[in-house]
């Protein structure tokens, strides 16, 4: 798929399966499984369309525990940058809207620490 050629030109992806994607004239959905070279798991959803984009990129270590997801689900109004936030273990906290590319290039900058 172009639109994810990224994917296949990051070094510190191992392996990626995209496990729902549909595009119609209304809007286009994406959820995809990512595994990087670290063993660490991405899961990333999408939906976008000319009215609404709503995201979840989950990023969570080999043993499925969470590191950070990033989302806008209309939750956590008290955040500055509502609906955009971040969930990192136990505390909710502010976040600009991010696509999957830049969350990819979070990762791997944490990667290389």
């Amino acid at each position: 798929m172009e639109s994810f050629k990224f994917l296949n030109e990051s070094k510190s992806i191992q392996e990626y399966e995209v496990l729902d994607f549909k595009s119609t004239a209304s809007g286009r959905f994406f959820k995809i499984k990512i595994i990087f070279i670290d063993r660490s798991i991405l899961i990333a959803r999408e939906f976008s369309s000319k009215e609404e984009r709503n995201y979840s990129f989950h990023w969570m270590n080999k043993d499925k525990n969470l590191i950070i997801r990033w989302d806008n689900a209309p939750y956590h109004k008290n955040i500055s940058t509502y609906p955009h936030h971040k969930h990192l273990h136990n505390k909710v906290t502010a976040s600009q809207e991010i696509t999957l590319e830049e969350v990819i290039q979070y990762i791997e900058g944490q990667m290389n620490e």
